[in-house]
């Protein structure tokens, strides 16, 4: 007996099981599998856009709304100011922040983020409200380094991207014509608490997390 076969048998007795399941029950289970129930996601109400902020805000990621793409400059030199870091970035270079004019003054480099980077701006391609999550993915526009390697990740999105529920964004991501390199679910800054259960923020990427909401 294979170690495979070993461990569904200890399934089955644990279950009370003497046999393997019929036709019949597993097609039922690939069925639940492959459809997603309503009923069986988390309950969302009242303003989406409130439900992100709040449960964003309480895993220590912050948010500045904007009213349009043109006032994204201003939030970003605000945040800047605010930590007291330069006006030197790495910078996605597709969707609404690719076609961002900075201030002048600005550094900004359209290239992989490197160890010695402080600060990264890029976009998203959607946002969760029931957990308060921003999803990226990878492309040569917006490689992954921009996401994990500098202190300071600053994501611009829009209030249009935004989705109620995990699952919504997996199912777009279905319907589109391919599916992304990779694809990053990022709830706050990186945080660990495995050091005597003290909380640590920048253990395994950015230290800081902001999101600037367009619309």
């Amino acid at each position: 007996m294979s170690s495979r076969d070993s461990i569904f048998a200890d399934l089955r007795k644990s279950l009370g099981r003497t046999e393997s399941l019929g036709a019949d029950k597993v097609a039922e289970l690939q069925q639940r599998s492959d459809v997603a129930r309503e009923d069986e996601r988390p309950q969302v109400s009242g303003d989406l856009i409130e439900r992100f902020v709040v449960k964003l805000t309480a895993g220590a990621g912050t948010v500045t709304r904007v009213r349009d793409a043109s006032e994204v400059p201003r939030a970003v030199e605000q945040y800047l100011e605010e930590h007291q870091l330069p006006p030197k970035m790495v910078a996605a270079s597709n969707g609404l922040v690719g076609s961002i004019r900075w201030p002048d003054g600005f550094q900004v480099e359209h290239r992989p983020a490197s160890r010695d980077d402080r600060v990264s701006v890029t976009g998203a391609i959607a946002a969760v409200a029931e957990t308060g999550t921003i999803v990226v993915s990878s492309d040569n526009e917006s490689p992954t380094t921009l996401n994990f390697l500098p202190d300071d990740h600053i994501a611009v999105i829009e209030t249009g991207q935004l989705r109620t529920h995990l699952e919504d964004v997996w199912s777009a991501l279905r319907e589109a014509d391919e599916m992304p390199r990779a694809v990053n679910f990022i709830s706050g800054p990186s945080k660990t608490a495995d050091v005597e259960q003290t909380l640590a923020l920048g253990a395994h990427g950015p230290r800081r997390l902001h999101v600037i909401m367009v619309g």
